[in-house]
């Protein structure tokens, strides 16, 4: 099985259908002479069958297990030649599909039609970090019905409710889960306008992927989780979509924390003996300095008299010495100082949806009577 699944690996995707049904024969022989082999009183178990019909049947099961055939109960009656039949037959491309003559039925034990399937299919094969070729997506997209357009959003709702809501609005969106998260594919033809995206989106919480090209789907829906993480949950009115495309810069300096924290704490290392406010201050100074190139520019920024600045400043220079004046350590001690302020707005934001929501469930009473006929019940 190791060595089939390798030589499966080494090859494109699309070609793994087609290399599958080839060792798949062989593999199914080899399984039932280990079986023969291994097993006392396997061989005379099946000795009143024909060797060809059992290895029909191992094949049949391992097509059910990788997930080419619905796994279905073989009535009384039927021939054994009649249940291997496979529900599917490889295309031109190698791709499985079902069988041309019940593209539409439902399958009495999955209760999906064709077309269900394969936007489930499709869905799993843009979404994954091993993309389809494609040949198979147009095969897929094509029994899907849904087009596969050129640029495409990821969409990732706070909720499968809100998920469903949104494809009932999107009638264009293919929808799925990943790792338990809903998520929605949504067609950008225009990455410029998101006004449509924006007004069905009104009201909810979700957050938005960067468009990408049908080939990076992975990328936009990696992105827009990660801002979700990031971004807490706004309850009723509040409530409201959060896009990629205005937090590139903050994704790119939080998208691993634990080197975010190694960053600030190598380049700050400076100002690890100060008090906490001490260190505050030289921090939103130096920033300012970095962002602005001057003292002026620091004092206007921070609402303070540019001798202010130049004081502190002198005492940062004290603190790094030459180094505020080499491009790099400015380069690194502005990201440093960015990343530390945006983990601390994250921890604020957190914190405090976080404590409005304890004070909502505070001030929450239940009525009068409903205490009163919980004691009756004797609840």
């Amino acid at each position: 099985m190791c060595e089939l699944l390798n030589r499966i690996w080494s090859r494109p995707r699309g070609e793994w259908t087609r290399v599958l049904r080839r060792e798949l024969p062989a593999l199914a022989a080899g399984i039932v002479e280990e079986l023969e082999e291994s097993i006392p009183g396997f061989r005379e178990l099946i000795a009143d069958s024909d060797e060809e019909v059992v290895r029909q049947r191992v094949e049949t099961a391992l097509l059910t297990a990788l997930g080419y055939r619905e796994p279905s109960c073989q009535p009384e009656g039927v021939r054994p030649e009649a249940a291997a039949r496979p529900e599917r037959e490889p295309s031109a491309s190698g791709q499985l599909v079902p069988l041309k003559a019940v593209p539409s039925q439902r399958s009495p034990e999955a209760g999906v039609t064709a077309a269900e399937r394969a936007r489930r299919e499709l869905f799993t094969g843009l979404t994954s970090d091993m993309p389809m070729s494609e040949i198979a997506l147009s095969e897929l997209a094509a029994t899907a019905g849904w087009p596969l357009p050129a640029t495409v959003r990821a969409v990732a709702p706070a909720t499968p409710g809100e998920m469903q809501q949104l494809a009932g609005v999107l009638d264009d969106a293919l929808t799925g889960m990943v790792g338990g998260q809903p998520c929605l594919l949504v067609p950008a033809p225009d990455p410029e306008a998101r006004g449509p995206l924006e007004c069905a989106l009104r009201g909810r919480f979700a957050a938005v992927g960067h468009p990408v090209a049908l080939r990076d789907t992975a990328s936009s829906l990696r992105w827009a989780l990660r801002l979700l993480n990031l971004t807490p949950a706004r309850p009723g009115a509040e409530a409201r979509a959060v896009f990629v495309d205005d937090h590139l810069s903050t994704l790119l300096l939080l998208q691993d924390e634990p080197l975010a924290h190694a960053l600030a704490a190598r380049w700050l290392r400076p100002l690890a003996d100060l008090t906490p406010r001490q260190s505050e201050r030289l921090e939103v100074t130096l920033l300012a300095w970095l962002e602005g190139g001057g003292a002026p520019e620091a004092a206007k920024a921070l609402s303070v008299h540019p001798q202010t600045v130049r004081y502190r400043m002198r005492q940062l220079e004290k603190l790094f010495g030459t180094g505020l004046r080499d491009p790099r350590t400015r380069f690194e001690l502005e990201m440093a100082l960015r990343t530390r302020r945006l983990m601390a707005q994250v921890r604020r934001q957190h914190s405090r949806v976080s404590r409005r929501a304890r004070v909502v469930t505070a001030e929450f009473r239940p009525p009068l009577g409903a205490g009163r006929m919980a004691r009756v019940n004797g609840l």
